[in-house]
């Protein structure tokens, strides 16, 4: 693509960008280092509802040749949307459709292609222009979305996938700060359209705070036209949700449902607002 950004409306309400590049290679590299340590009968375990942790790597695999096929190589063959299909449908459905293909696939070629192509994908992303219109990311309600947005958000999806694989395992979320901090700052971007059916009056903030190493503080503010995450004057946040890293991850991805988070949280002021800033989803669910 060769457009640039100002050829698109503002993104200035989704806060600074996030620069997820230089990460594609040693979350690739952390992967394959987990996949490689497995036992054959890991392969089998469950990993998400439906999915074994073979079926995850194969989704993996298939989100890999889908960037680099659409992206990379202009390529136009790919999957239609049949009549009647929300963008959820449609992408269950191809998901699905390519795991049960791979099923096929003993786990040592799929182990090797995957260490083939995702090297070939950290490669694309190193490369490309965050300042450039990419694909539209749902769950931040922004279509088309800035690159940085858009490869962050597969940034988290890939990281995603590896702790579940993880888990299914028996290890625990890897707390990498490296990684994680991205991760949740990327997840946060989803707050504005989390919040665009609230109505507050202009200068109302709504403070997330993430504790731990790879945490931070994200502040979100109702203006005329949406709740932004673009930095204003300081001001006594409405209300204040504070979150430890595990909870807020696995919130932001649906591994926990919002009351469970809020029962873990820390909540100051206005607790609707702190309900609704917890109802935050972060993939497409």
């Amino acid at each position: 693509m060769n457009t640039q950004l100002n050829d698109v409306p503002s993104h200035s309400w989704l806060g600074a960008p996030v620069d997820a590049r230089s990460l594609f290679a040693p979350e690739q590299a952390t992967l394959m280092a987990t996949l490689r340590s497995m036992a054959p009968a890991d392969w089998d375990k469950d990993a998400v509802p439906g999915w074994t942790v073979r079926d995850l790597a194969a989704h993996v695999l298939g989100d890999f040749y889908g960037r680099l096929a659409r992206d990379r190589d202009a390529h136009q063959n790919g999957p239609a949307f049949e009549q009647g299909d929300t963008l959820e449908a449609f992408i269950h459905r191809i998901n699905q459709e390519w795991v049960n293909a791979y099923r096929r696939v003993s786990p040592a070629a799929l182990t090797d292609t995957l260490d083939l192509i995702g090297r070939q994908v950290a490669r694309f992303f190193e490369a490309t222009d965050l300042n450039s219109p990419s694909l539209g990311v749902s769950w931040a309600g922004v279509d088309p979305a800035p690159m940085w947005l858009d490869s962050a958000r597969d940034f988290t999806e890939f990281w995603t996938h590896r702790q579940q694989i993880r888990h299914a395992i028996g290890q625990e979320t890897d707390p990498d700060p490296r990684f994680l901090s991205v991760v949740l700052d990327t997840f946060m971007r989803a707050l504005p359209h989390t919040l665009r059916e609230v109505t507050e009056p202009t200068g109302t903030q709504i403070q997330v705070r993430i504790d731990g190493p790879a945490g931070g503080t994200w502040t979100v503010t109702a203006t005329r036209d949406r709740w932004s995450l673009a930095k204003r004057n300081a001001a006594q946040p409405t209300a204040v949700v504070r979150l430890d890293a595990e909870t807020a991850w696995r919130l932001c991805t649906r591994g926990i449902q919002p009351d469970t988070a809020l029962a873990r949280a820390r909540i100051d002021g206005d607790r609707e607002l702190a309900e609704a800033a917890c109802q935050i989803v972060s993939i497409v669910y």
